[in-house]
């Protein structure tokens, strides 16, 4: 989910000059003052309901991260900040954001924050994924809040996953078992991303020259 949304356009009640702006055109503001609202991971955990945590914790558990993860992401030299809308309900953000947490708790650089979807429909509205409020919807940026990618719903390993298994429900629920394998493949390709955005802000000509390097 990246250069498909770039077309897209956006609305903006609250401000009149900016009724209909293209998706690309999302004020910096906007996005940092949304940031800024957002929970590190432990605390948004605490926002989950009783019978919501033990899913939540036993996932956590599970996400283990190689040696050579944690060196790539602490190899990032650039600022990244990292808005996730979320639901403590949602099966999908149980079995991924816990991986999305543990990426970026490698890297002091990064900054992820948690919304709860449903508390901020205004904001996931401009987010939308395949024309719904899929949830997680992973917004990358970088050191000025400029936008540089959104990835959610689901990664390609757990499409294919879904797909061989011709699973009906799209989200499932939470404390819903997840083959190892899976869990090692979602985390690749989550990791995939983060470089990805790392690469995309190290390699700006804006930020390159305001570093020199």
């Amino acid at each position: 989910m990246h250069s498909s949304l770039f077309l897209r356009h956006v609305r903006f009640p609250n401000s009149p000059a900016l009724q209909d702006v293209p998706f690309c055109m999302l004020p910096n503001a906007d996005l940092k003052a949304r940031h800024a609202r957002g929970l590190p991971f432990a605390d948004y955990l605490r926002t989950a309901k009783p019978g919501e945590k033990p899913g939540w914790e036993a996932f956590t558990a599970k996400v283990k991260l190689d040696p050579a993860h944690r060196a790539l992401v602490a190899s990032f030299t650039r600022r990244i900040n990292i808005l996730t809308i979320s639901g403590t309900w949602c099966g999908d953000c149980v079995q991924q954001v816990p991986i999305i947490a543990a990426l970026a708790a490698a890297n002091p650089l990064i900054d992820l924050r948690l919304i709860d979807r449903d508390e901020n429909l205004d904001f996931a509205e401009h987010f939308k994924i395949c024309g719904g409020h899929r949830v997680p919807a992973v917004i990358f940026m970088n050191e000025d809040f400029d936008f540089v990618s959104l990835m959610g719903d689901k990664t390609l390993a757990r499409f294919r996953r879904q797909a061989a298994a011709a699973l009906g429900a799209s989200c499932p629920l939470p404390g819903a078992p997840v083959p190892a394998d899976e869990i090692a493949a979602v985390t690749q390709d989550w990791l995939n991303e983060f470089e990805r955005v790392a690469l995309l802000c190290r390699l700006s000509a804006k930020l390159r020259q305001r570093h020199g390097d």
